[in-house]
């Protein structure tokens, strides 16, 4: 467990459906239906990949929960009919409705929410800068975290990193990808996704590549900013202490994520 100069690093992949990890990752013999049991026993959260597509039920929500051990918490991607559209500023029915949609079923399982843009859509500041106020602080009680994964490189820019920060709104870092990099601290918490992994590793990155994101992990959570990672605006002038970090080992070679994601968690101790 972290101490109290480090926030909580948990570590985990995106869903638990997945067919090519049964019999790699999950028991041959494992029905279907404890799936989530047992990825969530083996993770410390989950990137929930389906809320990004469609609504889900209250009682998915409350079933998802109930189905997860203490300690574990799950994030979510915001539905992309608020975040893939012309006018953000007009997203405000499509967040209410899914803030108010189920959500906080979750309760203590309920982590940070990622709003995921499409790689199209450009930065422009006053539009940009309504869709964040537009971000509520809680759902149903439960205080929110809020993280805008942006994908075109206008973003790149000490305007957004300051307009993020200012709401402590944090920005996804997109790791060992195509994507853009933005790896300014602008939140009390950092999420990243990595999105490395290849064919071949049989945890998926090479063990100098694990090293570097578990340190690079233990550096957020102490409060700083690692070393070799693209920031895009000035330094915070009152860095934190600690943050808790959200790292997600997503995409590349989805086979191997489950393997590097636990090969992570145990270099940082936080199983």
């Amino acid at each position: 467990m972290p101490d109290s100069k480090q926030g909580r690093i948990r570590v985990g992949i995106g869903g638990w459906t997945f067919a090519p990890w049964r019999g790699a990752f999950y028991p041959d013999d494992l029905p279907q239906k404890r799936e989530l049991d047992y990825a969530s026993r083996h993770m410390t959260s989950i990137e929930i990949n389906g809320t990004f597509y469609g609504s889900q039920k209250p009682e998915t929500f409350a079933k998802w929960r109930d189905e997860t051990p203490d300690g574990f918490v799950f994030s979510l991607k915001a539905p992309r009919f608020a975040t893939n559209r012309r006018v953000l500023a007009e997203a405000g029915e499509s967040i209410e409705r899914f803030v108010a949609g189920g959500i906080a079923e979750l309760g203590d399982r309920l982590g940070p929410i990622n709003w995921q843009f499409p790689g199209t859509k450009k930065f422009d500041a006053e539009d940009f800068g309504a869709f964040l106020d537009l971000l509520p602080g809680t759902a149903g009680g439960l205080p929110l975290r809020h993280a805008v994964e942006v994908r075109h490189d206008s973003f790149r820019t000490p305007e957004f990193v300051a307009m993020a920060r200012s709401r402590g709104v944090a920005v996804v870092v997109a790791g060992d990808s195509d994507y853009p990099q933005i790896a300014d601290p602008t939140a009390p918490f950092v999420y990243a996704r990595i999105m490395g992994t290849r064919d071949g590793e049989v945890l998926g990155y090479a063990p100098g590549d694990l090293d570097r994101w578990a340190a690079a992990a233990r550096r957020w959570a102490e409060g700083g900013t690692p070393d070799g990672v693209a920031c895009a605006g000035p330094p915070e002038p009152h860095p934190p202490a600690a943050r808790d970090v959200y790292l997600y080992v997503i995409s590349g070679h989805k086979a191997s994520n489950p393997a590097a994601a636990m090969a992570l968690i145990e270099r940082l101790g936080e199983g």
